[in-house]
């Protein structure tokens, strides 16, 4: 950490340079107008401050924030999914035991009334103190070192909060948790021997029946889209629980986020209800999907199937859906003569248990992306290829 790029003229340089388009490899390049300062400092914290415009508005509007490596911000947290995660927390104790930039602590402190960010890269955890102080996050105690190490020294806590590093040395990218750093079921007696309560960050890419596995004591699995995209899975643990686990499904939106949750066990013993299609079609956001809770979400609100396998919904009455809403206008059997006097050159494509891709298809039919209307290539209840026009409402 260079506390030269921390200074008012360098801090005025880099908010100039990251508000107006820039080729940072020119400025790389060049000589740099600071002493003491690099080049490529200057390239890391202009172009790392571009890239929290949009994840961390906070971070971006603030003078004198320092930011870390472009590989430890991909890393972090976005500010929407922290502020979610602090919503899950309260009492008087948390220890985070792989903190990085801090973003989910900053927004722990404040549910909590004491925090504790631990991060084992010293740099890091300097860089997190120093933004925490900017920041007036003042309940927030940072340690550099092993989290698991330190654990054993703090004594009990309400909350234990782990998003374990899913980088493993020789097996590169990893999602298991027995691969992760630290090993989060080979540590699960000591988690549980100071901690209250737990909550796991873990890769969107983890299967469920896998995670539950590994683990014990899971009392509920939130899983938190952004603008319908799966982010990450919150794992909560509590010691006292051994009950149905609840999955809880968010997609956050600006327009308004969509939630439902049910109960995992309960999955399997809802009833299967398909049905031909009707006035209105139903796709379920991406974090529905993650969770496979295709049958609860239509018996809880009254939808039918399309398909076993479709994961499609259909009903003459509009409801309030937590996805994609459309109207369908005609009904046509997937055949060459069919589409072609529906006489579409340009539509948006979407497939649901069918043989061939979007870009076959398109290919095939000489259909452009875009536009008004929306095709569905899928298989109805009678195991016939069909293709659903339909709005958006």
């Amino acid at each position: 950490m260079n506390p030269l790029l921390l200074h008012k003229e360098v801090q005025e340089f880099i908010f100039e340079k990251s508000n107006t388009p820039i080729d940072l490899s020119t400025l790389i390049l060049s000589k740099s107008p600071f002493e003491g300062i690099s080049s490529q400092e200057l390239g890391q914290q202009i172009g790392s401050r571009v890239k929290a415009k949009q994840k961390l508005p906070t971070w971006f509007t603030k003078t004198g924030i320092y930011y870390p490596t472009t590989l430890n911000l991909e890393q972090t947290s976005s500010e929407a999914t922290a502020m979610y995660k602090s919503n899950l927390v309260s009492g008087n104790s948390l220890i985070d035991l792989t903190g990085g930039f801090g973003i989910d602590d900053y927004f722990f402190s404040r549910k909590m009334q004491n925090v504790i960010h631990c991060e084992l890269n010293p740099e890091l955890s300097q860089i997190a103190a120093h933004n925490f102080d900017v920041l007036n996050a003042n309940n927030i105690k940072t340690i550099s070192g092993d989290g698991i190490e330190i654990l054993k020294k703090s004594g009990t806590v309400d909350w234990i909060y782990i998003d374990p590093s899913r980088r493993h040395d020789s097996k590169g990218k990893v999602f298991f948790l027995e691969d992760c750093l630290p090993n989060v079921p080979e540590n699960l007696n000591l988690l549980f021997a100071n901690g209250k309560h737990i909550v796991i960050k873990t890769s969107p890419l983890l299967d469920l029946q896998i995670g539950i596995k590994a683990l014990k004591h899971v009392k509920e699995i939130h899983i938190v889209a952004l603008d319908n995209e799966v982010k990450e899975l919150l794992w909560i643990l509590d010691q006292a629980f051994s009950g149905d686990i609840n999955i809880k499904t968010i997609n956050l939106q600006k327009k308004g986020n969509q939630e439902f949750s049910f109960l995992f066990n309960d999955e399997s013993q809802q009833p299967l209800k398909l049905g031909m299609p009707k006035t209105y079609l139903y796709e379920p956001n991406s974090a529905i999907l993650k969770s496979g809770g295709f049958l609860s979400i239509a018996n809880a609100l009254g939808l039918e199937k399309l398909h076993q396998h479709s994961h499609l919904y259909t009903s003459d009455k509009k409801i309030d859906f937590p996805g994609r809403c459309f109207q369908i206008t005609s009904v046509h059997p997937y055949q060459k003569k069919a589409l072609s006097k529906m006489g579409i050159t340009k539509a948006n494509i979407t497939t649901r248990n069918f043989s061939e891709s979007v870009a076959a298809i398109r290919k095939k039919f000489k259909i452009k992306d875009g536009g008004e209307n929306y095709l569905f290539f899928t298989i109805n209840k009678e195991q016939k290829k069909i293709v659903l026009q339909c709005k958006k409402i």
